[in-house]
């Protein structure tokens, strides 16, 4: 079993609703994401993915996710915008773009100290 990870970041603003704290104000984060997939097999060149294809498609990905207010975007209005939902959005919206390959976990970076990783 091979599993390979990859890095990107975005910089976006947010704020938690129901928070008794500062962060339930606007503010922003530039979190760094990394998601880690697994394979069984190689290609016939004896690679999982080519690592330039994988991390192209992950910053198409995060484009979408990258520069805006997160509490604006339909998954966020319904789901709190923590580094913990942040998360699970990425592994649950990217997955269909790494097929054939599955990920076992993202995790997010809100800060150089604090990180969360979701798998299912």
């Amino acid at each position: 079993m091979f599993e390979l990870s990859i890095k990107g970041d975005i910089a976006s603003a947010h704020f938690l609703r129901g928070y008794d704290g500062p962060c339930k104000d606007l503010h922003g984060h530039t979190w760094k994401i990394e998601v880690a997939v697994r394979s069984e097999k190689l290609d016939e060149i004896g690679l999982v993915i080519d690592f330039r294809v994988i991390k192209e498609k992950l910053r198409s990905f995060l484009k979408n996710i990258d520069h805006v207010c997160l509490n604006d975007l339909a998954y966020f209005k319904e789901n709190n915008p923590s580094s913990e939902n942040i998360a699970r959005y990425i592994y649950k919206e990217f997955a269909p773009d790494c097929k054939p390959l599955k990920i076992v976990r993202v995790t997010v970076w809100e800060s150089d100290s604090s990180n969360v990783s979701y798998f299912e």
